[in-house]
């Protein structure tokens, strides 16, 4: 039983220690839209890092009309508690 478990184990820890790929912020303020794959890359965060990044390979730079990003949930409603004026 303890081989088993121990089988078992060895892929989970390897799966753990796998090297990952970075992740990268996709949804910043200009967007590249390349002209020979019609690939759309938000992740620029100023208009003349967009222009160097398609400048010789072709294409244009827009206004990311999704940035800024929605915060992910909504600043909680407090109620505001009154004094209670006396028994009844």
């Amino acid at each position: 039983m303890r081989i088993l478990a121990f089988v078992a184990l060895i892929p989970m820890t390897a799966a753990a220690f796998a090297p990952r790929p970075a992740v990268a912020g996709y949804n910043l303020p200009w967007c590249a839209n390349y002209y020979d794959s019609n690939v759309i890359a938000c992740s620029f965060t100023s208009f003349e890092q967009c222009m160097a990044s398609v400048s010789g390979v072709g294409g244009h730079c827009t206004q990311n009309i999704l940035y800024p990003p929605r915060p992910p949930y909504a600043e909680p409603h407090r109620v505001k508690s009154r004094p209670v004026s006396g028994y009844y």
